[in-house]
């Protein structure tokens, strides 16, 4: 992970050393906060293009809107703001970072009188689960826990403090020897990976659970989903049961930090190396990503060049 220079916080640009918080912040306390993970990429013709921008800030305030908080600044702003972060750091590709969190105020549980406040952080993140793993593909488990019910929590948000969830069946994986976890929701169907949304191939037919299975709604599933049909595969919303993933004739992930990763083992049984469907899919979802196909490019944000730097 490389640093940047900058992050910005609250309305300023402030050095990456000197990005603070009280050490009351209700965030902090009780995980009152909803968040992005974003991509930023440098295309082909050498620009920066990051990765359905817009779409990722409206789901920031929609998360926002479920946890009662309104975010003290219009999209608009946070979408500029971002551009002239990545400028300012010199990165061609980022990961960035959104946080819309209650900050320090009153404690206790009601969290209605403290301030909202806002952050947003870039720096160099190589592949989350590893270039490797895109390559060859990783060895997953269904994790003992599941996934965070609609009945006690909004899986639809990307809420902080949900995250344990998944920072559990992380590191139980971990543990035991795997690179990733997979969660069953609360009917025991098949839900998604600790930061992924997981897709099955069998017999030529993708699948990929439903709303209705306490999925994060994912960015890059609904692009995946759009590629796919574009190059003429079939790809269905249902219910998986579990028995069905080792079953599977291919099994991929998906989430904007791992990108589009195969699964090539699952609970100890091989499913093998990464599969014709799932190789046309990640090379095309790359070519999207670079703004290599014509088809997609409206899915990336260019960020303008500034001036100071074009005269570098």
């Amino acid at each position: 992970m490389s640093t940047a220079d900058l992050i910005w916080m609250n309305g300023e640009f402030v050095a990456w050393e000197d990005a603070k918080v009280h050490v009351l912040t209700h965030a902090m306390h009780y995980g009152t906060g909803v968040f992005e993970g974003i991509r930023a990429y440098e295309t082909e013709d050498g620009q920066t293009g990051i990765f359905r921008h817009q779409d990722h800030l409206r789901r920031l305030e929609r998360s926002a809107r479920l946890y009662y908080m309104d975010i003290p600044y219009p999209l608009e702003q946070l979408r500029e703001v971002t551009h002239e972060l990545i400028s300012r750091n010199g990165f061609r590709s980022c990961y960035i970072r959104p946080l819309v969190y209650r900050g320090h105020g009153p404690m206790g549980l009601d969290p209605l009188d403290n301030p909202v406040e806002v952050s947003i952080a870039v720096w160099e993140w190589g592949a989350y689960l590893g270039e490797e793993g895109k390559r060859n593909g990783i060895r997953a488990r269904v994790s003992s826990w599941r996934r965070i019910s609609p009945d006690s929590l909004i899986p639809q948000a990307k809420a902080s403090g949900q995250y344990l969830n998944s920072v559990l069946a992380k590191i139980e994986s971990k543990k035991a020897g795997y690179d990733e976890a997979i969660l069953l929701d609360h009917k025991n169907h098949v839900c998604e990976g600790t930061g992924e949304n997981v897709f099955v191939i069998k017999d030529g037919t993708i699948y990929t659970p439903p709303h209705t299975a306490s999925i994060l709604d994912g960015i890059n599933r609904k692009s995946l989903m759009e590629i796919a049909r574009d190059l003429g595969y079939t790809v269905v919303e249902r219910d998986i049961g579990r028995a069905e993933l080792p079953l599977a004739d291919e099994i991929f992930l998906t989430g904007t930090a791992a990108e589009l990763v195969p699964v090539r083992e699952i609970d100890d049984i091989e499913i093998g190396p990464p599969g014709e469907i799932t190789r046309a899919l990640q090379r095309e979802f790359d070519d999207a990503l670079h703004g290599r196909t014509e088809r997609y490019r409206e899915w990336l944000d260019v960020v303008p060049v500034r001036e100071e730097l074009s005269q570098a």
